[in-house]
């Protein structure tokens, strides 16, 4: 089988795979991403697709092999529509969760748009209290009065968040995935029967991940096998409703690490961690001598996977960020928008997309011995996006998202989820409820 799927080559090329290799990934089945100005369809696929060649290639490598022994495979596009789209498919013990809090969203300024996100208390307080409303009547009124750029200011710097929409043009060009590897090969994984066991089975996963991106990635990595712990602050409450979606596959615990006993429990995880998923704006863990730098100074063997909103560099790199505050800020919504009002892509596609990108690029590092560290943002996948992904043709018609909804169990009660769209696969329990879990390996 081969496949001329543009996408899915650069995206490989970019994790550093061999080029023949991503010929042996196709797709079928109607897609449900829609037609819009930008190729969505073909991003989702392309980063799904190349996160289940690269477990392809780590359980080839782990079963005695190499990257000759990887079968062709095949993704489905109806799965990975559903997945880019699980929050919106997501019904808590029968209940629709909350994706956008009443003063999120698109407002028009004195002259043009902003884009706010107050779906967490204390951005949706700073918000208020740089507007002086804390309605939608009184916010709205409040940023009529505005420039701009002077609501996106005013509120970073209490604390918010607030974007600009740019009109003009496209934000500038980033990569879409950084490597930079440290010469030390990490634990061995040791082997696998080949065509059984899971890819990442043994392998442990420290997440410090928040809202979808990271998550995304490393429950991707738990439903391949890996012991994923999710560490939070206690005083940085995640989402009930986010944590339902993007907690299956891993245990959630909490840990002040600002606080000597937790620091303690937490470098004694460290000491374990084959891997570290990161996914806070630069310079915030690097406080706590936790950056992928010092990192690697400490374990040269791990692979560590960081995300963030903006990229690594630039003005706007140590700003905190969301996927429709980088659609907003990067010149996607006034793309996806007409003359009445800014518009959003069919799917929080920076998210996903760069989840799924993250996972591919630590199964990669992983088959090429660790020893690892990997960048990728939400502004690097935006890139990508409106430069270099192809379009691919129109999607075979007939897409239902129900064949990839499934139920379960969970601490927040029964589930309704979209299913992982890596076929064959299914996480063997819901999420636990946030922070609930033990500081420990299994």
């Amino acid at each position: 089988m081969k496949t001329s799927d543009g996408g899915t080559g650069q995206a490989w090329a970019a994790l550093g795979g061999p080029e023949e290799l991503a010929e042996r990934v196709g797709y079928r089945g109607p897609g449900g991403l829609g037609d819009g100005p930008l190729p969505v369809r073909e991003l989702a696929r392309a980063t799904v697709g190349v996160c289940a060649l690269a477990a392809a290639e780590l359980a080839a490598v782990r079963a005695g092999g190499n990257a000759d022994d990887v079968a062709p495979l095949q993704v489905d596009e109806g799965a990975v529509a559903t997945a880019f789209v699980s929050e919106r498919h997501l019904l808590v013990d029968g209940r629709a969760p909350v994706t956008f809090a009443p003063l999120s969203g698109f407002w028009r300024a004195a002259d043009g748009w902003v884009r706010t996100h107050a779906n967490y208390p204390h951005h949706e307080t700073a918000l208020v209290r740089v507007l002086g409303a804390g309605t939608r009547e009184g916010v709205a009124a409040a940023i009529a009065r505005r420039r701009a750029v002077d609501v996106q200011e005013e509120v970073y710097a209490a604390g918010g968040l607030a974007v600009a929409v740019l009109t003009d043009g496209y934000g500038a060009p980033q990569p879409l995935v950084e490597r930079t590897e440290s010469g030390v090969p990490g634990r061995p994984l040791g082997a696998i029967a080949a065509g059984a066991g899971l890819p990442l089975a043994g392998v442990r996963v420290l997440d410090l991940t928040r809202v979808i991106a990271g998550p995304v990635a490393t429950r991707t990595l738990g439903l391949l096998g890996a012991d994923v712990l999710r560490i939070d602050s206690p005083g940085l409450r995640e989402s009930d409703d986010a944590y339902a979606d993007t907690g299956f596959g891993k245990r959630s615990a909490l840990l002040d690490l600002g606080e000597a006993g937790d620091r303690a429990v937490f470098d004694g995880l460290l000491a374990g961690a084959d891997v570290v998923v990161t996914g806070y704006r630069p310079g915030a863990l690097e406080r706590y001598g936790l950056g992928a730098a010092e990192l690697l100074a400490r374990r040269p063997g791990l692979v560590v996977a960081e995300l963030c909103a903006w990229g690594p560099r630039g003005p706007w790199a140590g700003r905190r960020g969301f996927d429709s505050l980088v659609q907003a800020g990067y010149g996607i919504s006034a793309a996806c928008g007409d003359e009445r009002a800014p518009g959003v892509l069919p799917a929080q596609a920076l998210d996903h997309g760069t989840g799924y990108l993250a996972a591919a690029g630590v199964l990669r590092a992983l088959a090429e011995g660790g020893g690892q560290a990997l960048r990728f943002s939400l502004a690097g996948t935006a890139s990508w996006l409106i430069r270099e992904v192809p379009r691919a043709g129109a999607a075979e018609p007939g897409y239902a998202p129900e064949p990839w909804l499934r139920e379960t169990a969970s601490g927040y009660g029964p589930l309704r989820y979209a299913a992982s769209p890596l076929g064959g696969r299914a996480w063997d329990r819901g999420p636990s409820r946030w922070g609930t879990d033990r500081p420990a390996w299994l």
